[in-house]
């Protein structure tokens, strides 16, 4: 029987209203099963939009909890600092008008016993003038005589001995224009999903020329942003790992800029984060071609042309210095790419201290230690943006105190972890912008490499800043992306130049003392030093990133030797650090690995 609402009769033929009723109510039914499916396939992309957006508010309060909490600390700072200085200021108030008082009152009194002698003095002599002249009186007379002779001589200093002049000058417009100045909550609106890259070295470069990208910021509307300061990464890596680090430069517009070296030819992925997230296009396929015959012979005289990659083992040693007699051998490495204990994803910082290897695993966004023997003991570290968590762990140190020294680039602050992990504190935000490596003097000051702004800091561990130096340049005293460093025993600050090619030594005042270093891969030159650290001699151990090698130097800067890296070459090394047992152990971050080699002393 038919059902159709239309007509009693229902024939069922073609064209029918039951019949069109029926295929509407089939493509219905389809439409809505393909939105269905639709729908559920778009559910779990919004519950991890949704689980993005939670983190990142999450992280947006946490950081406001502890910027509020720097503003408070600093202020409170700013309040000791004032009130120790106006302890001071009265102090010298005090003291200083004691002295003129005590001078002063001195003078009143010699100058009142002096008025009193002569006024005693006088009358005598008026009753004497006063009786009558005899042989009696001339005795008297003439010792009266005599004392105001005596008294008539005295000289007497009338001028006051000193002055009234106490006065106060307390300049506080300056200081009120920088308190009114003082401090400003940095931020942008830029989104990555808008945000967008280009220029020529997005897509290819040339094997060991510098190349650059443009990064411009964008809004959520598409509306380019006008300020800087945003949080950028950028990488350029192969299938399997990171190598190449670069810088970022700000243009504090909106606009950044990404200039890298890659040191081999090959496919390799170049990878742009705003805020962690991938910019539009990102990850961009990358090719790196050899140079052409016409670029080999436009470099310029100074540096080295370049042949087919050399392993260690091919490069020449000299005849080795008999006091710094050195054979070296690898005794093991460690670790694979991955994200599990004792794995790595771009390890970059070493430390060695108290029977233990530290390294600070950037990517992974932890530390982890291992015993001097390569065994896994443990590792921390929470990524986020908020006090005691890292975001990108690039440099680590250990304290004398056994606390662990971090620098976290991305952060930019350094934190301080107990020797188990326990977070302290922090110090260096709002002074940072990108800091890389960090070393320890021998004072307990925490020496912090910032690469981004190419200066070096000292500061006490409690986070009070004793002093800085550095600014960005070609020149003696100055830094392109400055790495690590090391301090050696006269207590002075060893850092490697990335891209300047050398390696400088400075006093903790920022004085030059030496220089050494070029580009090129003949003995003694770089191409772009990362890990540095000195031996017990004097001795300094230099890792040489973009020639994959290990160099050893004297304490003037004099080339050694190589370290033997050939039964297991090394591909980018990072940090370098030296053992308890004198030997070197080197972050080799494009093998996602660390090793450790014999290195007698």
């Amino acid at each position: 029987s038919c059902v159709c609402p239309l007509c009693d009769d229902c024939a069922g033929h073609e064209g029918h209203p039951c019949v069109d009723l029926d295929q509407g109510l089939d493509q219905t039914r389809v439409q809505l099963q393909e939105w269905l499916t639709a729908l559920k396939n778009r559910q779990p992309q919004v519950s991890e939009a949704l689980s993005q957006v939670r983190d990142i508010l999450q992280q947006l309060t946490n950081q406001r909890a502890a910027i509020e909490e720097d503003i408070q600390s600093g202020f409170e700072d700013l309040h000791k600092q004032l009130d120790v200085r106006k302890s001071v200021l009265l102090m010298e108030l005090e003291v200083t008008h004691e002295l003129k008082h005590k001078v002063l009152q001195a003078q009143m009194e010699s100058l009142a016993g002096c008025g009193g002698d002569m006024s005693a003095l006088g009358a005598q002599v008026e009753e004497a003038l006063a009786g009558e002249a005899s042989v009696a009186s001339l005795g008297l007379e003439q010792e009266l005589g005599q004392r105001l002779e005596q008294t008539l001589g005295l000289v007497v200093r009338s001028d006051p001995e000193e002055n009234d002049q106490l006065d106060l000058v307390l300049e506080t417009d300056a200081l009120r224009k920088s308190i009114h100045n003082l401090g400003t909550i940095v931020t942008t609106s830029a989104v990555a999903s808008q945000s967008e890259a280009m220029g020529a070295g997005l897509e290819q470069c040339i094997v060991g020329h510098p190349a650059s990208v443009t990064i411009v910021t964008r809004d959520k509307s598409g509306g380019a942003c006008k300020n800087g300061n945003a949080i950028l990464s950028a990488e350029v890596f192969t299938p399997d790992g990171s190598i190449v680090d670069g810088e970022i430069l700000d243009h504090k517009n909106g606009t950044y800029e990404f200039v890298y070296t890659v040191p081999k030819e090959g496919d390799f992925s170049l990878a742009l984060r705003l805020y962690d997230h991938h910019i539009k296009g990102s990850p961009f396929k990358l090719t790196v071609n050899k140079p052409s015959e016409a670029e080999r012979r436009g470099k310029s005289p100074g540096q080295k042309k370049k042949g087919s990659k050399r392993a260690s083992s091919a490069l020449g040693t000299p005849r080795r210095k008999h006091q710094n007699p050195i054979e070296d051998d690898l005794i093991f490495r460690t670790g694979t790419k991955g994200r599990n204990k004792g794995e790595f994803t771009n390890l970059q910082g070493v430390a060695s201290a108290n029977d233990r290897i530290l390294i600070a695993d950037s990517n992974n966004q932890c530390v982890q230690i291992f015993s001097t023997s390569g065994e896994f003991q443990s590792r921390f570290g929470v990524r986020g943006r908020s006090p005691g968590q890292m975001q990108r762990p690039t440099g680590v140190a250990v304290h004398p105190s056994g606390d662990i020294i971090i620098a976290d680039y991305d952060n930019k602050w350094v934190s301080i972890f107990s020797s188990d992990g326990k977070y302290k504190a922090k110090l260096g935000s709002g002074r940072l912008m990108g800091p890389k490596g960090v070393a320890v003097d021998q004072n307990g000051h925490v020496i912090v490499v910032d690469n981004k702004s190419c200066t070096v800091f000292i500061f006490q561990i409690s986070g009070k800043l004793v002093s800085k130096f550095g600014s960005r340049g070609t020149g003696d005293k100055q830094f392109a992306g400055p790495h690590f460093a090391a301090v050696n025993k006269n207590n002075e600050i060893i850092v490697t130049d990335f891209h300047n090619h050398s390696v400088k030594v400075f006093t903790l005042e920022g004085e030059l003392v030496l220089k050494f270093g070029s580009n090129g891969e003949g003995n003694g030159q770089f191409n772009a030093p990362t890990g540095v650290s000195v031996d017990q001699n004097g001795n300094i151990i230099v890792a040489d990133w973009g020639n994959s090698r290990i160099q050893v130097f004297d304490g003037s800067g004099s080339f050694l030797s190589y370290i033997n890296t050939s039964a297991d070459p090394l591909y980018g090394p990072q940090g370098l650090a030296l053992t308890s047992e004198g030997h070197v152990v080197v972050a080799d971050s494009g093998n996602h690995c660390f090793k450790v080699y014999r290195y007698l002393q």
